[in-house]
């Protein structure tokens, strides 16, 4: 785990800054070059005078300064008129917000170039989400897509001094509510709300081109959010405008990479321009890539522009090879004078989806610069209930976490937004591959109606040209679970029952917008990048969701039936693209939003956070506990537990995929981060701290691994995976162990692995390993050693842990200081599965985690932290599964501090 500083708990909004930076009545505006002006200064807000909600809370009536971006929630939080909206449980006492209508504003003058040029925009690159825009009092715009980007002329409308700019934002659920109430027959939502800002039956979210999520999903709050969510910017220019400059890349190969730059501009007057494109190589080598004159007229305009690099450096996914990245740099010449400037930065590869047909479906994978990928990694959902304070380091903190765990690609989920430019130039510096859904999320969308499709269909041309240069981007995808929904859950049955030939519109209005109108986007301006209508899915086939050909999502095991964990290995299919587990985040998350004594399983403000079955999610958490555990014997010991069962059983799952190489080719768990302190499928908490599973994933992932799978019936299957393109040479090892650490049987084996494979080399029945032995007193250790990789180790139990046989505590710690930080050493006596090493309250990040050790095993740990040697020695804390589970046991297990 990369050192990083901690994300600090609820970051907020100063006021007296604020205050002080809107102190001016006609604030200046941000210098920016090339003629754009960002007005992110002197901003105010207010509920809107005249709205109902004003009666009830008069505190918000006054002007107050406001951030931009930002939105209602943070800004109200800034200067103290709500509490904390992730402390606590003050989410029912916060959807007023979400039903009033707010008012944001600001002065500006304008810079001399704006009044003097012929053409100046305002440029609004967010705003959430229906919004009237004013200058001076006139109406420039009536937003209604929270995706979209929005240009405004304004050239003749603005003043010297004191231009107000001004923005009144509606409810999204009193804007939309009327009509939905209105229909005969509704159409499907997605989770209704239970505070009563809108009727159960009448969900609006799916209407509005909006976050999703903000609505509230199963691992995050509803906190129905407004504002000006992303930059303003007054962008002026006297001769011609660069809009887009997308570099298609229409052949990558190790001799030579043939692009098309594609230039899209406008003009202000018909003239003659020359184009000059200089490229940066990856070594910072300057050179002219290629140069056009062109004569154009007054309007929109294009060129194409083709150039070749001999021998590129090609971009590969993290595992495959080195990220390289290109910078191309547009000039835009009218003689000797530079009348235009635009820059972009990309990797160069090749990529396909291949979908080979065989004899029981067709494949889904993806193939880069000629590789077979097999994708391991999560999804992501949005960072923060609130998107504009997400900030870079936020987004690197998790991104590097996941390159950090061998992961190569993760999904970016469709019931959030479109993630900001930072979040893909991570991705493309670490080699992520992106899978992108268009924000979609559940539900059934009206599009039926044809503005609404005209909507998406603008805004998916805005975010496909903003991202298409980027190398990460390897898939647009439609939707998130929409066509399941329709054709599995329900949702087209009970409509067609009601009425069949509205259920026909609707259904062929999801045709047209999925399977037509965003196709055609993506094939128009996506540069090559496939697209798929819906995940799970098989391109619009009949039967959606299976194991034979497409993507899946496998909800069986925790949703649903609550299916054991063993029942993921009954499941192989092409392309796993969800599949999860839940767990508590540590302690010391939990501390930041609960205070001990209101820590329990069915505490008031633990309930708030597990938004899982409207917050009964806990129940099915210990169905999963108790099938392996038993019954926690306390809080602290079900937070822990929760945790090693989930990364014990993503990792079954996610094993089982490689093993399964090359029929599944993908293995993307439920999920990555979180958006808010609470419990969660996620790997990684809100804090960016890792649980347990982000620390077996990094050995699960491991490009060469070995794994030992024992499904419920007693049958062990082991498998050498390899990922590397060339063949690696190396030895597997068995050892049947009592716990105690006597070895009764040892057998090794000298193995060749093949590149880029899966290869099975031992089946065993129980009896096979066990003979007469004690099935609860024994285990079976298969370990991997390859010159050049981490050893690699699976271990196999014969029965569930409440039935072993666990020895007394058996380890022991010293934590030293050394040359830049700390080395913690632990040993063991007897067999520790998931030790776990925590710090309490003290900042301190670990090389490892989540540890299984064999009795007379050692491991050194770094820790790094700014705390003392003496201050770290009294906060440690080491705990194993035998201390959880262990008859008469304290309730608090933790080893002492040496």
């Amino acid at each position: 785990m990369n050192e990083h500083s901690l994300r600090r708990p609820w970051v907020r909004l100063l006021p007296g800054l604020l205050l002080c930076a809107a102190a001016a009545s006609a604030a200046s505006v941000g210098a920016a070059p090339d003629g754009v002006a960002v007005l992110d200064q002197g901003w105010h807000f207010r509920l809107l005078p005249g709205h109902d909600q004003l009666a009830a809370h008069p505190e918000a009536a006054p002007w107050r300064a406001a951030a931009v971006p930002g939105t209602v929630h943070t800004d109200l939080l800034a200067h103290g008129l709500i509490a904390d909206p992730f402390v606590g449980a003050p989410e029912a006492g916060l959807q007023w917000i979400g039903l009033a209508d707010w008012e944001y504003s600001t002065r500006f003058d304008a810079p001399p170039h704006a009044l003097d040029s012929p053409r100046s925009d305002l440029v609004f690159e967010g705003l959430d989400t229906f919004a009237e825009v004013y200058l001076n009092g006139n109406k420039l715009l009536d937003a209604d897509n929270a995706f979209r980007r929005w240009r405004v002329p304004v050239q003749g409308k603005l003043r010297a001094q004191g231009n107000e700019l001004r923005i009144v934002f509606r409810s999204p659920i009193n804007r939309l509510l009327p009509g939905v109430q209105a229909m005969t027959h509704k159409i499907a939502g997605n989770y209704p709300s239970p505070f009563g800002d809108e009727p159960r039956d009448a969900m609006t979210g799916n209407f509005v081109r909006k976050p999703g999520y903000h609505y509230g999903w199963d691992w995050g709050p509803r906190y129905v959010t407004a504002g000006i969510s992303g930059q303003v910017m007054l962008q002026s220019w006297r001769a011609v405008r660069v809009e887009h400059l997308q570099l298609r890349q229409d052949r990558v190969d190790a001799a030579r990479a043939d692009l098309v730059a594609l230039l899209t501009a406008s003009a202000v007057r018909a003239g003659a321009f020359e184009l000059r494109l200089w490229q940066i190589a990856p070594d910072g080598r300057r050179s002219l890539a290629a140069q056009q004159r062109v004569h154009w007229h007054a309007g929109d305009n294009r060129a194409e522009l083709p150039l070749q690099i001999a021998n590129p450096r090609r971009w590969f996914p993290n595992g495959y090879g080195e990220q390289p990245l290109y910078r191309f740099e547009l000039e835009v010449t009218e003689g000797k004078a530079v009348v235009a400037r635009h820059a972009t930065r990309t990797g160069l590869r090749s990529v396909e989806l291949r979908r080979d047909a065989d004899s029981t479906g067709r494949s889904f994978h993806f193939v880069i610069n000629g590789i077979p990928v097999f994708a391991k990694g999560a999804n992501t959902i949005p960072f923060d209930m609130f998107q504009p304070r997400v900030t870079r380091a936020q987004l690197r903190r998790v991104l590097q976490s996941a390159r950090d765990a061998h992961m190569n690609m993760v999904r970016s989920w469709g019931g959030g937004y479109y993630e900001s430019d930072a979040f893909f130039e991570i991705a493309d510096e670490l080699g992520l591959l992106v899978w992108q859904d268009f924000m979609f999320g559940g539900g059934m969308q009206p599009a039926f109606d044809d503005a609404f499709r005209a909507s998406v269909v603008a805004e998916a041309r805005d975010q496909v040209r903003r991202l298409r240069n980027h190398p990460s981007i390897v898939l647009w995808c439609g939707n998130n679970e929409e066509e399941i929904a329709w054709k599995y859950w329900g949702h087209g049955k009970t409509l067609k029952a009601a009425d069949a030939a509205f259920a026909e519109r609707v259904w062929q209005g999801y045709v047209q917008l999925f399977d037509r109108d965003l196709r055609q986007v993506v094939a128009e301006e996506g540069g090559g990048i496939a697209y798929w209508p819906s995940s799970p899915g098989d391109d619009m086939a009949e039967d959606a969701n299976v194991v034979a050909s497409g993507d899946m999502h496998y909800w069986d095991v925790w949703g649903g039936p609550a299916h054991p964990v063993t029942q993921y290995l009954a499941v192989t299919p092409r392309f796993m693209s969800e599949y999860g587990l839940q767990a508590w985040p540590v302690q010391r998350t939990l501390d930041a939003f609960a205070p001990r004594h209101e820590q329990g399983i069915h505490a008031p403000v633990i309930r708030a956070h597990q938004k899982f079955l409207a917050g009964e999610g806990n129940e099915r958490l210990l169905h999963y506990i108790r099938m392996e555990f038993g019954d926690p014997a306390s809080f602290d010991d079900f937070v822990y537990l929760s945790q090693v069962m989930q990364a014990e059983g993503i990792g079954l799952a996610a094993s089982h995929h490689r093993a399964s190489r090359p029929y599944t080719m993908g293995s993307l768990y439920w999920q990555l981060n979180d958006v808010w302190p609470g419990a969660s499928w996620s790997s990684i908490d809100w804090f960016g701290r890792w649980k347990a599973l982000h620390f077996h994933a990094r050995r699960f992932f491991a490009p060469v691994a070995l794994t030992a799978l024992r499904s419920a019936a007693g049958h062990t299957s082991v498998s050498l995976l390899n990922d590397r393109t060339q063949t690696v040479r190396g030895e597997w090892r068995l050892r049947l162990m009592a716990l105690d650490g006597r070895v009764l049987r040892d057998e090794r084996r000298r193995v060749d692995l093949a590149p880029l494979s899966a290869a099975t080399v031992a089946t065993y029945v129980d009896a096979d390993l066990l003979g007469d032995r004690d099935p609860a007193a024994t285990v079976a250790v298969f370990d991997l050693h390859v010159e050049g990789e981490p050893a690699s180790r699976s271990v196999v139990y014969f029965v569930p842990a409440r039935q072993v046989a666990w020895q007394a505590r058996g380890l022991s710690a010293s934590l030293r200081a050394d040359d830049g930080g700390h080395a913690l050493e632990i040993a063991a006596t007897t067999l520790a599965r998931a030790v776990w090493i925590d710090f309490g309250d003290l900042d301190a990040e670990l090389s490892d985690n989540a540890l299984t050790l064999l009795p007379g095993e050692r491991a050194t740990l770094r820790v790094n932290s700014t705390a003392s040697t003496a201050a770290l020695r009294a906060a440690l804390r080491i705990r194993s599964l035998a201390d959880a589970l262990s008859a008469g046991a304290p309730a608090k297990k933790d080893a002492p501090a040496p």
